[in-house]
């Protein structure tokens, strides 16, 4: 009759439930990763990041003062009429000038450029121009009349300023070039702003910082968020048409590929488990072990070690007898088995710790003087 040696299910489940828990953990992290890193938007001022530099709050008191916020790095949403509503553009990217002239073509009834280029300056913001100059961080008094930035009155500010028509107000300032100006052409407001700095998460809170941007940005309740990517529609089909040198969705495909090494590796790795008794195809007796160590012992003529073997275990059973610890100096083992047997003490040593036998006989010797002392232990 066989015995099966499979594993039952509760063996089973006991040697996978760790390697399942580790995986399904791995998984949700990855998942949870994968849905953070797409729900966010690239580069720094960006409406869904929580970093210093991002602009996560900034959009969240918008969308609690009732302004619809939309966030978007493709060129074609700012391109859109625009009519009643805002495009915030954020700093950053690299577009051309007909993308310029098709934004402003587009109709949009306030804009929002945020340290923006030469090249958008000229075509949205005429006549502003940036002086290259920078301004220190600290809190400054508006110096001037617009509605939004005395409301908001002392604001931290710090960054690019910019020289500003007549026609056009600006404000937070030293006193020659201003970082915040506004234009009204007519059927538009352009807002320029050269301190984004005061909008993110990490100076908001700060003197009238919230309360500029609220007034500000949140003229319309509707407000396009557009972040420039490194992208340009003016340059012809062919361009438009032609696929990114590196796919908008690489990390996606990254993240994915080391997912799967990382399950690949959790499989295939060397892991060691509980110790598993499993029964012999075929009993091994002690006598056969023994009479097998002996004929190699013999073949190899260790003779010194084969008396090792046969004094340890005669000591073994000298221990157990007389209760000497296992420890104990060959002298005390001597002086106490000599004691209880009667034997002389010298002979003794010579016998349990003496050298090892030079010839065949004189092992077998040995082990005769050996077991007659066991003996006279287990018999006394």
């Amino acid at each position: 009759m066989s015995t099966p040696v499979g594993r039952s299910t509760a063996e089973s489940w006991r040697a996978l439930r760790t390697p399942l828990l580790v995986t399904a953990l791995i998984v949700l992290a990855a998942i949870g990763l994968l849905i953070a890193t797409s729900a966010r938007t690239s580069g720094p001022f960006s409406p869904d990041s929580t970093d210093s530099n991002g602009a996560r709050a900034l959009a969240t008191l918008l969308k609690n003062h009732n302004v619809s916020v939309h966030s978007t790095e493709t060129l074609d949403d700012a391109q859109q009429p625009g009519d009643g509503k805002t495009l915030l553009i954020g700093p950053g990217g690299s577009l051309e000038h007909g993308d310029w002239q098709q934004i402003a073509n587009a109709g949009w009834s306030h804009l929002v450029l945020v340290r923006p280029g030469s090249q958008a300056l000229s075509v949205l913001a005429p006549g502003v121009q940036a002086t290259g100059d920078v301004l220190t961080e600290r809190s400054r008094e508006a110096g001037c009349d617009l509605p939004a930035a005395v409301k908001a009155g002392t604001v931290t500010v710090s960054g690019a300023t910019y020289s500003a028509p007549s026609d056009a107000t600006a404000c937070y300032g030293d006193g020659i070039n201003s970082t915040v100006v506004r234009l009204d052409l007519g059927g538009r407001i352009v807002d320029v702003i050269g301190t984004p700095t005061s909008f993110t998460n990490g100076e908001l809170a700060k003197d009238g910082n919230a309360a500029l941007a609220l007034n500000l940005i949140g003229t319309h309740g509707d407000l396009t968020w557009y972040l420039p990517q490194l992208e340009s529609a003016s340059s012809g089909p062919a361009d438009k048409d032609a696929p990114p040198l590196i796919p908008p969705d690489v990390r996606y495909i990254a993240w994915a590929l080391a997912f799967a090494v990382l399950v690949v590796a959790i499989w295939r790795g060397r892991r060691l488990g509980p110790v598993v008794a499993e029964r012999l195809p075929v009993i091994v007796h002690a006598s056969e072990t023994t009479e097998g160590r002996a004929r190699l012992y013999r073949r190899s003529q260790a003779r010194d070690r084969a008396a090792a073997a046969l004094r340890e275990s005669a000591l073994g059973q000298l221990h157990k007898a007389h209760g000497i610890p296992r420890r104990s100096h060959p002298t005390a083992v001597v002086a106490t088995v000599a004691a209880r047997t009667g034997r002389d003490p010298a002979m003794l040593y010579e016998l349990l710790y003496g050298l090892p036998p030079q010839s065949d006989a004189a092992l077998m010797s040995l082990s005769q003087q050996l077991d007659v002392l066991t003996q006279e232990v287990r018999h006394p």
